[in-house]
């Protein structure tokens, strides 16, 4: 075929040929989606861990591969219109890295059905539970027990015995949950510009001797986990520790919402890169799942509640020891009933509501 024949051939095809602009324009909208589906995803996680921390006490993204969410073995997850409860552990590993760590913060994360707004329930690291498989110890120790005690420590095996324990303790499905390092914390508050903590006494630092005085302070990532640490001379102990990581996670939780980091891919990209070594998110919920609920809140300002529980009856008592020390709490017979019969049945406004004494000042 001569040129000129082929010149012919391509030009009566060439009016067959489609326009490239409306194919152009299918690529990018594909794209886009995927691109926006990548930011929800990264959202999700970035959410759920600082909506716990958020107490929320929060080490490795942990995606399972086969799937586009973020799953681990567990109970059946929430359906659309029952409530939600989030397991969120903080661990402190500064000491020894390659010994499993104890789970220095428990909070449940309890979403009522009505999502009007979160609730912060601290189980005290040192209350007396029975860890199925092995004995009764203190509950921070069930994640060693889980994780193993070699030079590899398997923190998805510690988070699910922890997860059992709590479920045994409350009578409530945990759906998903958080582990996080307090390393991870002191980056995230770093990357928020600090976080504001309100506090209702002073606090000294046993190991640093900085004084919180009481009130409100905005607190960079290093000072934030100095305080996060103390109950050494705190009249309640580890119990007031507790109460001042739900004052931490609340004060994350109005950070964010302020800068609106949430619907900020750059910030959000930001806080996720300096987590993101140190974070896991496990559960049966799928990461759209998680997604999904944070816009249903009416409000995000979370309610800070501690299961009740009562000191071993001993000479010595938590302000003469500076902390429960070797001591096992127990919950409290008269008040821990009712206080897991309102969270069972997804009753705790009104817990709330008739017992303002228990619930913890976070502002």
């Amino acid at each position: 075929m001569t040129e000129e024949e082929l010149r012919a051939a391509f030009a009566r095809h060439e009016v067959l040929t489609p326009p490239a602009g409306p194919v152009r324009a299918a690529i990018d909208r594909v794209a886009a989606v995927r691109r926006r589906r990548r930011q929800r995803v990264r959202a999700a996680g970035v959410a759920l861990a600082l909506v716990g921390a958020l107490g929320v006490g929060i080490p490795q993204f942990a995606p399972d591969p086969a799937r586009d969410a973020t799953t681990v073995a567990g109970p059946v997850s929430a359906a659309p219109g029952e409530a939600l409860n989030v397991l969120v552990l903080g661990l402190d590993v500064r000491w020894a890295p390659e010994v499993p760590p104890l789970a220095d913060s428990v909070q449940l994360v309890h979403i009522p059905a009505d999502r009007s707004r979160p609730y912060l329930i601290s189980l005290p690291r040192d209350l007396e539970v029975d860890i199925p498989g092995f004995h009764r110890d203190k509950l921070n120790a069930a994640f060693a027990y889980g994780a193993g005690f070699d030079h590899h420590p398997d923190r998805t095996q510690g988070y699910d015995l922890t997860r059992r324990v709590v479920a045994d303790l409350t009578g409530v499905r945990v759906d998903a949950g958080v582990v996080l390092t307090f390393s991870a914390m002191r980056k995230a508050t770093d990357v928020l510009g600090g976080v504001e903590i309100c506090l209702p006494q002073q606090v000294e630092s046993v190991h640093t001797r900085r004084v919180y005085p009481a009130g409100c302070h905005r607190l960079d990532g290093v000072a934030s986990l100095d305080l996060l640490r103390q109950r050494r001379g705190m009249p309640d102990g580890a119990l007031d520790r507790d109460r001042n990581a739900q004052r931490f996670a609340a004060g994350v939780v109005r950070q964010v919402a302020e800068q609106g980091a949430l619907t900020d891919p750059v910030r959000m990209s930001r806080i996720l890169a300096a987590i993101t070594p140190e974070l896991t998110v496990v559960g049966n919920m799928s990461v759209p799942d998680l997604l999904r609920v944070v816009p249903e809140l009416s409000s995000a300002d979370p309610v800070g509640l501690s299961l009740p529980v009562v000191w071993p009856e001993v000479p010595s008592s938590p302000t003469s020891t500076g902390g429960t020390g070797g001591l096992r709490l127990r919950a409290d017979p008269q008040a821990a009933p009712a206080f897991l019969t309102a969270l069972r049945e997804d009753r705790l406004a009104e817990w709330a509501a008739a017992n303002p004494g228990r619930v913890t000042r976070l502002r």
